[in-house]
């Protein structure tokens, strides 16, 4: 039986949290038993899912993910088959009910937080953006859609901003409504978007140097996806290294500074300030990008 890791009890305070954390061991075993798979002891990393090596039958090795049920990461199993392994792990099974997925092992899954010099990490990702970019949405997409979505995010962030007292500026929200607004209605190129594409979720692999895991997907313009990026490592950036990201991601990927930043204040807002609290070096991150 596995053991659930302590580092996930977060859960216990969201709704439905602590049931889930309870059936992680028996929907552990039900997959393995289902896909004919050997577990190992969870990942030490990770907060948000249980993610346990597995041995295929074959000897083959994966990874055997359990998501807690939500709306950011019911459509990753659809975004990995998008790529087809292309700048990402390959979804090997899926079990919807479980909210199980049976993933491509990155070997040797060292993350990208582990590349010291901030150049030779920022053109790794933009590489990876790359990969995961040449394909459109295909027609009748499942995946939530960003303009939808940054409507409802805004309306989120100002409700929370009053009933937690407007703790924050209010240009610095009103800043990040205007850009939603503005962005929203005059994108081109859509793409299924990563949403979270940063150092911990990038791993190096020897199929490819480097593989996205982890999608919160939603189809958006590329401009929009480098927004976690932007903020990546955010307890000890500054605004110069935020300036030399846009930068070199404005070179390598050929995207507009200005809606680069522009969304990077919207999605640092956005998961920043919720209705029961606030992440400060999220939201420092939002006034850097606005200022």
């Amino acid at each position: 039986m596995i053991e659930v890791p302590e580092r996930l009890g977060w859960w216990r305070d969201r709704a439905g949290g602590a049931a889930w954390l309870e059936s992680l061991p028996r929907l552990a075993e039900e997959c393995a038993e289902r896909w004919s798979i050997r577990l190992g002891e969870p990942f030490g990393q990770g907060h948000v899912s249980l993610a346990v090596p597995a041995t295929l039958s074959d000897g083959g090795q994966a990874v055997l993910k359990l998501n807690f049920p939500e709306d950011e990461s019911t459509r990753e199993a659809d975004a990995l088959a998008h790529w087809r392994g292309e700048g990402a792990v390959r979804l090997l099974e899926v079990d919807r009910d479980r909210n199980a997925l049976l993933v491509e092992r990155a070997d040797p899954g060292t993350s990208l937080w582990e590349v010291g010099d901030e150049e030779e990490a920022t053109l790794a990702a933009a590489s990876v953006f790359r990969r995961l970019w040449c394909r459109p949405p295909p027609d009748g997409h499942p995946f939530r859609v960003l303009a939808a979505e940054a409507e409802r995010w805004m309306a989120d962030l100002r409700s929370a901003w009053e009933a937690l007292g407007r703790p924050l500026d209010q240009g610095l929200v009103d800043a990040a409504e205007a850009s939603a607004l503005e962005l929203a209605g005059s994108q081109s190129n859509m793409v299924v978007c990563h949403q979270d594409l940063q150092g911990s979720n990038m791993l190096r692999a020897k199929r490819e140097p480097w593989l996205a895991i982890d999608p919160k997907p939603i189809v958006g313009e590329p401009a929009f996806d480098v927004a976690s990026l932007l903020r990546d490592r955010r307890w000890s950036i500054d605004g110069r290294i935020i300036q030399r990201r846009l930068d070199l991601l404005a070179a390598e990927l050929d995207l507009e500074r200005d809606r680069m930043q522009g969304w990077g204040l919207v999605h640092a807002l956005h998961w920043g300030v919720g209705p029961k609290k606030i992440d400060p070096d999220l939201v420092e991150c939002a006034r850097l990008l606005a200022a």
